[in-house]
């Protein structure tokens, strides 16, 4: 028998390990060729995913309160979120975890507390004493449902209402309920036959602690004696006179039970004769009554105007004395509160401002000055002045560019605001650790730019562009732009590109527009505006195939032609038919033919705009880049690409996506059938020569059915399918209805663009794009409806990539649209044999291909604006797996490669000729840093997809690393971004995860699940940038930045403002001034005696729920450990003995000043008796 042994058993199973590890170790450099080992320096601790701050206004607001002591004041949204807001760069952001409504806030004024209510009967309080408040107690009511809160100045005891005409009381300290409870039933008449209703407000009197004023739905009034338990008096609305007359300083009060019931005051109504009624008004909202100790008070309203005031906006009225003023608001007023000198109601409250919540604006109006303006407000609530279309943004910018655009911004500022400082100035900044400069742009629906200073995670515009300016405006509906492409905002802004070295920004519009601007001081005057029109057509030549299975290669067009140029036009073609009558050789907007004054900031160098052809409107651009240096800008989208030369004014490349790969296609593309010939276009590389037809097909949008006869029949039922969705667009889009059909406007519409997506299979994020100008922030997608949407794509997507990935000669949909999708300039190696770099474009396509443009440029100066710019197709072709998203280059110790640019100068100022020839010598066409490469340094290009990235080696062009990202989902944002002096991919997918990979080797670093893609306005808005800063848009109205830096989440505490700061409460007023006015004085009240346990007893234990919160001391030492948990223990310590050592400190501060007297004293005793004698007396 054989003998078994173990040791071979295992020195085989190492043997075969090692093997497989050798086998797998080709994976990651798949050319053979290792390559050289760069150090890289992030790791994994490097990384760390935080919420930093938010700006912008509160998405749906729904409750205001004030601290007028702290002047700090809190704003509640319909989602919950809770905004507080300081001095100018003192914000914060907290939000309830149930997410249900705000309802009602009430500050525990100069306590740094502050309780909330919601709509899910939930009572919390918030602990204000920490840069990051936090809940430290909730209430949950079980058996009623809450309605109305009030909390008495320097009282722990909370008044809540409820639903079924009750009033709980709580003790804020303990968040506890007390046995006192007023009951609806004792509360109101013993004859009365109906409930009274909920309770709609509750206050007590100023000068009598023990009377309480409970308002219910119905109109009830009731005046309850807390000491008596029971009610003193009670009214109904027909006797809100009388109360009035009796209690002049509770007309606030009554005048809020009384909202759609009857308007006892009318300030608005027209007072008739003989007896007769007055005119009625509508329902007063909300009513405020403000002494003053001048003797005339005020009176603030909203609402109360008459029905016969059609059309106006909404109003605040106020009224002073004799003197009325109704001051128009541009939204719904949500609520108000009147500023005032003091917190005490029982003192002379002298009102200064009154701050308006409306339901997109928040408005401070100046009491002390004559017609009542309003103060500027610092706040950056303006994002969403026009709804935003996309944003940028830039971290460690050029330190001077901040103050050039704040100083061409601050000629832009409104006239006319109030001369004092903001009155809500709490709070204390916090120490910024980030020196760097950041600016973040916003595009917008209404075509303006806006430039924010986003440095220490603060928020302030610097500078507004309209581009919208230089198009005509339409002034009837006949003149409206006759487009398909979008039927509201034609001048939205959906892409921007910018060099902050050079200031040349480039925008793209959703009019298949593209605007070039260059920033100058000095203001000049435009004659005439340089446009050119461009005619990017999509076209495969009409070639016979028997079989119908595979075409023949496309001719490779000539490279190094050099197209003619095509002189600037001062207005629009006048060709607007072509020989059917269809719409042709137009463009979707029409650029102004008389002068333009161009204020200093940016100004106009170049419109460009795409032409529609044959009746089909121009495709929307899904890709831009410019460089400064070159004096190129480039743009694409699903027709092709093309490139134009902002010096000279002339257009180098117009190319078909097609035609870029020239022989070197990998996929087969079925031909059209021909139909009518049209005249070719005037200029580009795709233009064909004279005598030659164009086949009309290459003039049809993305949307049509595909004609040729070897469809299948589910093809053919897509194709009509699509047509029937294409001319139900069409029809609905040229009505001029009511919000119904809107609606159904725009849900043809992106039937339209889904079923093109579904139908071509390729599912990346600029087939949405085109819905984007379709959706605002009043009709968004439903979520039953977004999701059927992403479930589409992530049941077609995969098989539409593994599809064009299977082979290199895969034939691909019939009317696929291979659209332009990343596009990047720089200088390396172009093709294989190449010894140096050169100047380059690379481009990336929809589906995975990367091609290489070479550009040879004239030299400076002069010679560059009279000598051409040759472009021609390198024939270099990359694949990947996915949409291309971004690529960079990286030089050969793997470091980052910016594109060349060109620093900004002066362009409007007149040099002289000695300055001119210094900087002809100083200002080469390229200042990249790979110009002084050695010639046999290599370079690395990082190419990042929807599903995977890739490094590849230059110029051998060999796969050095490869990462798949994701198999499952797909990438939205992919940014190539410095970290701590080095470089890593940072990726954000739709399925909700954050991502980062280090370069070049591609190593994972980081993935963490974020936030799932719930709305394309997360996708077009989210982007990356340097420092491990990233931001998107949250809401409409609200820009959420995050950090994934491990650095800047630990220095965040210090970066934060505190929003409670020692502040010493005003004195109370003398007691006894009020009694010529009210027959006695203030009299007080012990609530602990009355609403303790000891006399009223324990409240039932089903009434209410009591939770405790994370915020406490509790919660620290739970969730805190090591240092950081020690300092925020012991900072919360020092908070909660804050009152302890102010008592301890003024104790010692009299001591002192009684030592001091005494020694005076004593001084003055010495002088007295010092040159006395003793018997001298």
């Amino acid at each position: 028998m054989r003998k078994f042994n173990i040791r071979k058993v295992l020195d085989g199973l190492t043997a075969g390990s090692s093997s497989a590890s050798q086998q797998q170790q080709p994976q990651q450099h798949p050319s053979g060729n290792r390559e050289p080992e760069i150090q890289e320096t992030l790791q994994s601790e490097h990384f760390q995913l935080c919420k930093t701050v938010r700006h912008g206004f509160p998405y749906q607001p729904s409750a205001l309160a004030f601290d007028p002591v702290q002047k700090i004041l809190a704003v509640g949204t319909q989602t919950g979120a809770l905004r507080l807001f300081g001095r100018p760069g003192v914000e914060c952001y907290c939000q309830h975890d149930s997410g249900a409504a705000v309802i009602q806030l009430q500050f525990l004024i100069n306590e740094g507390a502050l309780v909330s209510a919601l709509a899910d009967d939930t009572l919390h309080l918030w602990n204000l004493r920490q840069k990051r408040p936090a809940i430290l107690h909730s209430l949950k009511f079980c058996r009623e449902r809450v309605t109305f809160c009030h909390l008495p100045f320097q009282s722990k005891w909370l008044y809540v209402g409820t639903e079924r005409g009750n009033i709980h009381i709580v003790n804020v300290e303990s968040f506890t309920l007390s046995g006192y409870v007023i009951m609806w039933n004792k509360a109101i008449e013993l004859s009365s036959k109906s409930h009274p209703g909920p309770v709609v407000h509750i206050s007590d009197n100023p000068m009598d602690e023990g009377k309480l004023l409970i308002g219910f739905e119905s109109g009830t009034v009731v005046l309850w004696d807390l000491k008596s338990k029971k009610a003193d008096y009670r009214y109904t609305y027909d006797e809100v006179i009388t109360l009035f007359l009796q209690i002049k300083r509770w007309i606030y009060t009554v005048m809020r039970f009384i909202i759609e019931k009857v308007q006892t005051i009318t300030p608005h109504g027209k007072q008739l004769k003989d007896g007769k009624k007055p005119e009625p008004c509508k329902p007063i909202l909300k009513v405020e009554f403000k002494t003053t100790r001048s003797g005339e008070p005020f009176i603030i309203l909203s609402g109360g105007l008459s029905y016969d005031t059609v059309g106006r906006r909404p109003c605040l009225t106020v009224m002073h004395g004799k003197s009325t003023a109704v001051l128009e608001m541009d939204y719904s007023i949500v609520d108000f509160l009147t500023l005032c000198e003091t917190p005490y109601p029982n003192d002379f409250q002298e009102p200064y401002a009154v701050v308006v919540l409306l339901e997109k604006d928040l408005v401070l109006i100046d009491l002390a000055q004559n017609g009542y303006p309003i103060f500027e407000n610092p706040y950056p609530l303006s994002i969403h002045e026009s709804p935003v279309t996309c944003c940028e943004y830039f971290a460690d910018c050029p330190v001077d560019l901040i103050p050039a655009l704040y100083s061409v911004g601050a000629r832009q500022k409104r006239q006319g605001y109030s001369k004092k400082e903001w009155p809500i100035n709490g709070g204390n900044w916090g120490l910024g650790a980030q020196s760097y400069p950041e600016i973040i742009i916003t595009g917008h629906a209404d075509g303006s730019v806006k430039f924010w200073d986003a440095s220490a995670i603060t928020l302030q515009v610097l500078y507004k562009l309209k581009t919208a300016k230089v198009f005509e405006k339409s002034r009837n509906k006949d003149d409206r732009p006759n487009t398909d492409i979008v039927d509201e905002d034609p001048y939205a802004i959906q892409i921007i590109s910018w060099c902050p070295e050079s200031r040349m920004l480039c925008i793209a519009g959703v009019s298949a527009h593209v605007i070039i601007y260059r920033f100058s001081k000095q203001e000049v005057i435009t004659e005439v505006i340089p446009m050119l029109e461009v005619r990017l057509l999509y076209e495969i030549n009409d070639v016979e195939t028997p079989e119908g299975e595979q075409a023949p290669p496309l001719p490779t067009p000539v490279g190094g032609a050099n197209p003619q140029p095509i002189p600037p036009q001062s207005h629009p073609s006048t060709s607007s038919s072509s020989s059917d009558g269809l719409r042709d050789n137009v463009p979707c907007l029409k650029v102004k033919n008389s002068p333009l004054k161009q204020s200093p900031g940016y100004q106009t160098e170049l419109v460009i705009q795409l032409v529609w052809v044959g009746g089909e409107p121009p495709q929307q651009i899904t890709s831009l880049a410019v460089n400064s240096s070159y004096g190129l800008v480039v743009f694409g989208n699903c027709n092709g690409i093309a490139m134009v030369d902002y010096l000279q004014k002339a257009v180098l490349l117009n190319l078909g996506t097609v035609e870029l790969y020239g022989s070197n296609d990998p996929y087969r593309r079925e031909p059209r059938s021909p139909r009518k010939s049209r005249q070719p276009s005037g200029a580009g590389l795709c233009d064909i020569s004279e005598g030659s037809v164009i086949p009309e097909d290459r003039c049809k949008s993305p949307t049509s059915g595909s004609s040729s006869p070897h469809n299948s029949d589910d093809e053919q039922k897509m194709n009509n399918f699509i047509e029937k969705v294409k001319t139900k667009s069409r029809k609905f889009s040229k009505m001029v209805a009511s919000d119904i059909e809107k609606k159904l406007i725009l849900k043809e519409k992106m039937s339209q663009v889904c079923s093109n997506a579904i139908f071509t299979g390729n599912f990346n994020i600029f087939y949405f794009q085109r819905l984007l100008p379709l959706i605002d922030e009043e009709r968004s997608f439903t979520g039953r409806y977004f999701k059927t949407i992403v479930q589409i794509i992530s049941d077609v997507k995969d098989n539409s990539f593994s599809r064009s990935r299977s082979s290199s000669v895969t034939s691909i949909d019939k009317e696929s649209r291979e659209a332009i999708s990343a596009l990047h300039f720089c200088e390396t190696f172009t093709r294989k044999a190449d010894s140096a770099p050169s100047p380059c474009l690379w481009v990336g396509t929809t589906l995975g291909t990367v091609l290489v443009i070479a550009l040879n440029l004239p030299p400076g100066g002069e010679q560059r604006l009279l000598q051409p710019v040759i472009v021609s197709p390198s024939g270099t072709i990359l694949r990947l797996k996915g949409a291309i998203l971004r690529m960079a280059f990286l030089d050969t110790t793997g470091c980052l490669l910016p594109p060349a640019y060109e620093a900004w100068r002066e362009h409007n100022v007149p040099e002289e000729k000695d300055e001119k020839e210094k900087l002809k010598k100083r200002r080469p066409v390229s200042v990249s840093p790979s110009s002084s490469q050695e010639i046999s340094e290599n370079q690395y290009a990082v190419i990042c997809s929807e599903k995977q990235a890739k490094v590849i080696s230059l110029p051998t062009q060999n796969c050095a690393y490869k990462q798949n990202i994701t198999e499952t989902s797909f990438v939205l944002r992919g940014d190539i971004v410095t970290l701590s002096n080095s470089i890593c991919l940072a990726c954000f997918c739709a399925n909700g995860h954050i991502m980062t990979f280090s370069l070049p080797s591609l190593r994972p670093l980081l993935d963490v699940y974020y936030l799932p893609l719930t709305n394309m306005r997360i996708a077009r808005t989210f982007c990356f940038t340097n420092n491990g800063q990233a931001l998107y848009l949250v809401s409409p109205t609200e820009i959420q930045r995050l950090t994934y830096s491990q650095e800047t989440c630990e220095n965040l505490q210090e970066m934060l403002g505190e929003l409670f700061t020692p502040v010493e409460t005003p004195e109370a007023p003398n007691r006894g001034f009020f009694k010529g006015l009210f027959g006695g004085g203030a009299q007080s009240l012990d609530r602990e005696e009355l609403f303790g346990e000891s006399s009223s007893g324990k409240a039932s234990r089903s009434l209410a729920q009591h939770i405790p919160g994370p915020g406490g001391i509790e919660g620290v030492k739970g969730a805190a450990s090591g240092v950081v948990g020690e300092l925020a223990r012991a900072r919360l310590a020092l908070d909660e003995r804050g009152q302890k050592l102010g008592d301890l400190e003024e104790r010692t501060a009299a001591m002192l000043s009684s030592a001091d007297s005494f020694s005076k004293h004593a001084h003055e005793m010495m002088l007295k008796y010092k040159d006395k004698k003793w018997y001298q007396f």
